[in-house]
């Protein structure tokens, strides 16, 4: 994977410093740093023109989306990762509103972390599964309260992989289905597979079925299925 420029906005200097240094040996290199969205926005307009921003939301509130919205319209061509310590309703909706590309809790491993930004960078969306079901049933607006949701899920398209598994299907087959590529499969895979611990496509199609994601053929022969890829 070629370089990417990385601009983190983060109020904590401390944790700007570590992540800094947790990438130093990934794709992924912090060149520009600001400790809030309205010195960020003075970075930017002073010439800066980063691939990937990482950004940190303090409260949710309507100055913090205005200030994301003018952060996207300045660097449209830069995806937009949030990097926070809470799961909130609010905060994913100002995200989702200023054109976020993904949604990351800081508790993430290092490698949980990269795997998740290089899908950001193949034109994916990362989301925590329990967040993106909020969306869906209407209970994500940006007038709503904050309800803290369970720290582990997969993102959607994870979900939808796991289904593909339990219906038997090859990473081809997969990819056809998704219309994405192979590679972006195989990507999703092992972060699926580090995320539930599980070593191989049949442990992840179990559990799977244990915890509720069912496919078309959800069931015994199903896994049989998925082993035999």
């Amino acid at each position: 994977m070629e370089p990417v420029r990385a601009f983190l906005i983060d109020s904590n200097k401390l944790f700007r410093e570590g992540l800094k240094r947790l990438l130093d040996d990934s794709p992924f290199q912090i060149v520009a740093e600001a400790g809030n969205l309205r010195e960020a926005l003075n970075t930017v307009e002073n010439g800066l023109r980063p691939q990937l921003i990482l950004l940190d939301l303090v409260n949710g509130g309507e100055e913090e989306a205005e200030g994301m919205r003018r952060l996207r319209a300045q660097l449209p061509e830069a995806r937009m990762v949030i990097l926070t310590s809470d799961l909130c309703t609010r905060r994913l909706a100002n995200a989702l509103e200023a054109g976020a590309d993904g949604y990351l809790m800081k508790d993430l491993s290092s490698d949980a972390l990269a795997q998740s930004l290089r899908l950001v960078m193949m034109g994916e969306k990362v989301f925590p599964t329990h967040l993106a079901a909020l969306l869906i049933s209407g209970r994500v607006n940006g007038n709503g309260t904050d309800m803290p949701v369970s720290r582990k899920g997969l993102s959607q398209r994870e979900v939808q992989i796991l289904r593909c598994l339990l219906n038997g299907d090859s990473n081809k087959m997969i990819a056809n289905h998704l219309n994405i590529t192979e590679a972006t499969v195989k990507v999703h895979l092992k972060s699926l597979l580090r995320k539930i611990n599980a070593s191989n496509r049949t442990q992840a199609a179990i559990w799977a079925l244990n915890n509720g994601i069912g496919g078309e053929l959800a069931g015994a022969g199903a896994v049989a299925a998925a082993a035999n890829q």
